[in-house]
């Protein structure tokens, strides 16, 4: 099972980066996927999830109307749309298979993989 994020980067306060999740060696279209992002010295936060299908989504109070989820199963991948970008978003990101949906949100999870950093400059 290997998760990798991409897509990261420097951005100024207000703007948008896009993230991609690639998934191998698992059916990604099986799996509700989550994004979690760490910063130094903060704890881990659950930012968004999305369902097998993708027709339920859920986001934390800090991203929710900024931060968009989608999921292409046919390309094995998940992205974070992120908008309206704020100092305080400033982590790294990483995608995540979470143990179920009702935890999809938890900073825990059965297998993440590497992150990709975003820095927003204010």
């Amino acid at each position: 099972v290997q998760l990798v994020a991409s897509g990261g980067g420097l951005v100024q306060a207000g703007g948008s980066l896009r993230l991609s999740c690639a998934a191998s060696g698992f059916t990604l279209g099986y799996y509700a996927i989550s994004w979690f992002r760490q910063a130094p010295g903060k704890e881990r936060e659950g930012v968004s999830c999305i369902s097998t299908s993708g027709g339920n989504t859920k986001y934390a109070d800090s991203v929710k109307g900024r931060f968009t989820i989608s999921r292409d199963n046919a390309k094995n991948t998940v992205y974070l749309h992120m908008n309206s970008l704020k100092p305080e978003d400033a982590a790294v990101y990483y995608c995540a298979r979470p143990s179920s949906w009702a935890t999809c949100l938890s900073p825990r999870y059965d297998y993440w993989g590497q992150g990709t950093q975003v820095t927003v400059s204010s």
